[in-house]
């Protein structure tokens, strides 16, 4: 690769770091607000040494006439979110005072939006360590992305590839210009999250409580300020994660198209319905089951399963209470809804909704052309025909999450885990989803008591699922490094 295109890559990854380094502002005003100066130190510390590192990319310059290709793109991707999470992990190291590797797995758990954590005593926990850990997951949700689509034009690169390279919005594009866009999703991402405080504060929770949970549902991310995660806050307070999280899921390039006058975007669209109403279906039906099979009246069952439903399937990762105390039954169905994900364009990780719908309108042509072999039979989903490229990116990335979940999965037994923490501990990694299933990494644990070796690979599992895969294998092909 050449020196100018590094030089290039280089530069934005320092744009980055140098917000990643001013943002540490937010944390040091909630200590002084705290009256908690002892705890300055670490976030001055770490300001400053990401702030060095971003001005000495910065300082070179952007070279003259340098043009990023396609696969520049990929490597800046993969290169900026290390990076980040590099630099991010510094003050829970030096404030909460663990080790390198679980500062790394929480801060990439943060980023990927994932929720996996390593953290006991949230409850008594330095409020500048609990805003770290939610803002971390607000800018991981669309921030960063938004933040890239509105810098790269600026820089002469187009910032719409980044997003793309980020995410699996495969859509039309709802405006021409890349940095309005990136304008109207910034907007509509702050709106949502003002309003998640304001509904949170008025369901009982403190302001800050409020603006922790607030930031986290939206990215749907499903860090907390306590270890009892959303079990510790009032039934109101259920209700509005549910939809906040539900907003997070939702495609956000829609958002920005109803604000531009199409109205019924969200809709009609039939990612939307149907990942709705598949939400709509299992809440209710897991809802009757569980009334069935508890002391829980109706409207609390309703409300337990589907803040644990929604969060799992947004891959959001509050918890409410252990389901998987409920049986084999409620076990293996959270284990399927781990797979699922919200829409394509949102801030919830997953295989995402239109995989699915695209696998059974496949099945329909296929089945139909068994019946009739001379038909021509139309391949089409959302109001667009289903062309090969789609259909070969959808089986290829099906194909390799499903590759990378198992492989993560034996490595894991390899060391030692228990087969229901390996698997599930997998799946929840390159899903984005966070707590996993047993008494270890369930809903009730967390993943501290992991060996190290696990965890890293974990975290390579959230970069993985969060960077869609094919975004990061693509960096270990001869073809890419070659001229």
């Amino acid at each position: 690769m050449a020196l100018p295109t590094l030089r290039t890559l280089g530069f934005i990854i320092g744009i980055f770091l140098i917000t990643l380094a001013v943002s540490m502002a937010i944390p040091m005003l909630t200590l002084l607000i705290f009256e908690h100066p002892e705890d300055l130190n670490a976030f001055l510390w770490s300001s400053l040494i990401t702030l060095v590192a971003g001005l000495a990319l910065v300082v070179p310059g952007r070279p003259e006439h340098v043009h990023l290709r396609p696969r520049d793109m990929y490597l800046l991707t993969t290169a900026s979110w290390l990076g980040v999470c590099l630099f991010a992990a510094m003050p829970m190291m030096l404030l909460h005072h663990i080790s390198f590797t679980d500062a790394f797995f929480e801060t990439m758990s943060g980023v990927t939006t994932t929720g996996s954590t390593v953290l006991t005593g949230l409850d008594e926990a330095s409020p500048a360590l609990l805003i770290w850990r939610s803002m971390l997951q607000w800018l991981g949700g669309i921030g960063f992305i938004a933040m890239a689509v509105a810098i790269l034009p600026l820089l002469r690169i187009g910032g719409m590839r980044l997003f793309q390279t980020e995410s699996s919005d495969w859509g039309e594009k709802v405006m021409p210009r890349s940095h309005m866009a990136a304008k109207y999703i910034v907007a509509v991402y702050l709106a949502f999250t003002l309003l998640g405080v304001i509904a949170y504060w008025l369901s009982g929770m403190s302001w800050f409580d409020a603006i922790n949970h607030s930031m986290t549902s939206v990215a749907t991310g499903g860090y907390s300020t306590s270890d009892a995660s959303l079990g510790k806050f009032d039934p109101a307070s259920h209700w509005v994660a549910i939809v906040l999280m539900l907003l997070g899921s939702l495609p956000f390039t829609l958002y920005v198209a109803s604000l531009r006058g199409n109205r019924k975007a969200l809709i009609q669209d039939e990612q939307v319905r149907g990942f709705l109403g598949m939400l709509l279906i299992t809440c209710l039906a897991f809802s009757v089951w569980l009334w069935f099979n508890s002391d829980h009246s109706f409207l609390d069952a309703l409300r337990i399963v589907s803040v644990n439903v929604v969060s799992v399937v947004t891959t959001t990762g509050y918890a409410l209470g252990d389901y998987s105390t409920w049986g084999g039954f409620a076990v293996m169905a959270f284990f399927y809804l781990t797979f699922v994900g919200g829409c394509s364009g949102s801030t919830s990780g997953g295989l995402k909704m239109f995989r699915f719908q695209v696998a059974v309108t496949l099945l329909h042509a296929n089945l139909k052309q068994l019946v009739h072999p001379r038909a021509v039979i139309k391949q089409q989903y959302n109001g667009h025909n289903l062309d090969e490229e789609i259909v070969r990116s959808i089986l290829t990335f099906s194909f390799f999450i499903t590759m990378t979940i198992g492989a993560i999965a034996l490595f894991l037994a390899l060391l030692g885990l228990d087969p229901m923490t390996a698997l599930t501990g997998a799946a929840t990694a390159v899903c984005n989803v966070g707590p996993g299933l047993g008494p270890i990494i369930g809903p009730a644990g967390n993943f501290a008591s992991l060996p190290d070796a696990a965890k890293w690979v974990l975290a390579a599992g959230m970069l993985l699922g969060r960077l869609e895969i094919i975004t990061v294998l693509v960096l270990f092909t001869a073809s890419f490094w070659r001229h």
